[in-house]
């Protein structure tokens, strides 16, 4: 029997810091592992090898600073993970491990302002498929990680908003789409997915303090504080969109008036530009002709900037992060878009704040969603499990289930 504060307990307890550093790294040399849980190097090298003879991770010549190292990471077979992206266009799905390696995806179009029926019938479909595909057990998925393009009310698990699917009015997306796929399914918004995908994976690889921006159909920011996703209270945290720029300026769907969402947002800006374009014009094909040297896009895409560069100075001066990934198609713009952000920061932000703030264009482009729902189950999953075959290998018996 484990007590509090008995030999065993703080063993178990080592293991699980280990395993969980690991989980969320993808892999780690010993030395990293030590600097990132507080423990010796002698400690994490018994913990590693009883781990790895339990088969729980895997270790892997390599080098570090010109010395030779050892990469640690969970055993590929040591349990599977499904992200589900649901965008204003597309459903998006990849399958991973819990090494890091993403080993199906496919995207397909889909205008989630359908039915909500409609769209789990089609994710639960194209989950199936990828899953026979990988010939991967069923078995050896551990969770699901969905993401959907609205904020989540904390409490009750159900969209915060309305209007924004309105074709998914009291929905539970978690209890959807977990009932049709017989596993845990965690959800998030997909700006804090963002967030979370490039934090592990792209731009905000070791930034503790970042704000992924995305602007699509609305504006939102996915917020990293200390290395976590914030998301206050009730599910609202990041909503930029709904910061106030002009007080007399077009009324937003949240019924204010002026919200950056109003001057940024692809519902706003395209029709602008649909006169004299004509045609089916999307943001992607906006950037398009920007980067091409079309002066009435590249003016818009400047002016989105600054517009963005108003609602990052709020945040800058609110929560000083080290760094602004910017998301979605207009991401693709580069310095045309990334410089007029920087000179409204410069302008609007406490100095101090702006010169610490670095702005960066996000690294996994429209994958940055349905990665960051592959982290959610990676972050959300216990250690538990895992903790199964090395105490097994210690113990020479089977450990009793609690």
């Amino acid at each position: 029997m484990e007590t509090p504060g008995s030999q065993t307990s703080l063993h178990r307890a080592n293991l699980e810091r280990v395993v969980r550093a690991v989980r969320m790294a993808g892999s780690l040399t010993q030395a990293e592992i030590a600097r990132s849980t507080g423990l010796s190097a002698a400690t994490v090298s018994n913990i590693v090898r009883e781990l790895k003879d339990g088969g729980t991770v895997e270790v892997t010549p390599t080098s570090a600073g010109g010395r030779r190292a050892r990469s640690v990471s969970l055993s590929g077979d040591a349990g599977i993970v499904i992200g589900v992206d649901f965008g204003h266009t597309h459903l998006r799905v990849a399958i991973g491990n819990l090494a890091h390696q993403v080993l199906a995806e496919e995207s397909e179009p889909l205008d989630v302002d359908a039915s909500s029926a409609q769209g789990f019938g089609r994710a639960e479909e194209l989950v199936n498929r990828l899953v026979e595909q990988a010939g991967i057990s069923r078995e050896k998925v551990v969770g699901v990680g969905l993401g959907v393009p609205g904020p989540i009310d904390v409490e009750s698990g159900t969209l915060g908003s309305t209007s924004i699917l309105p074709g998914w009015s009291g929905i539970n997306p978690s209890e959807e789409l977990s009932g049709r796929l017989g596993v845990p399914v965690h959800v998030d918004n997909d700006a804090n997915l963002g967030a979370l995908g490039e934090m592990v994976w792209g731009a905000g690889r070791g930034v503790r303090d970042l704000a992924y921006i995305k602007v699509a159909s609305g504006v939102g920011a996915g917020l990293v504080i200390d290395g976590q996703i914030y998301r206050g209270p009730g599910g609202t945290a990041g909503e930029i969109g709904h910061i106030t720029l002009d007080e007399s300026g077009p009324v937003c769907r949240c019924g204010n008036r002026g919200c950056l969402e109003t001057f940024a947002a692809a519902r706003y800006v395209l029709p602008l530009l649909q006169p004299s374009y004509g045609g089916e014009l999307t943001m992607e094909r906006v950037v398009q002709l920007a980067r091409e040297g079309d002066p009435g896009c590249r003016r818009v895409v400047a002016d989105v900037g600054r517009h963005v560069g108003s609602g990052v100075a709020n945040l800058c001066n609110l929560l000083n992060p080290s760094r602004v990934v910017l998301g979605g198609d207009l991401a693709e713009a580069g310095e045309l878009v990334l410089g007029p952000i920087r000179d409204s920061v410069s302008r609007y932000a406490i100095p101090s704040a702006a010169r610490r703030l670095s702005v960066a264009p996000g690294a996994l482009g429209g994958r940055a969603e349905v990665l960051g729902a592959l982290a959610l189950v990676l972050s959300e999953m216990g250690d538990s499990t895992l903790l199964l075959g090395s105490e097994s290998a210690q113990t020479g018996k089977a450990p009793a289930f609690t």
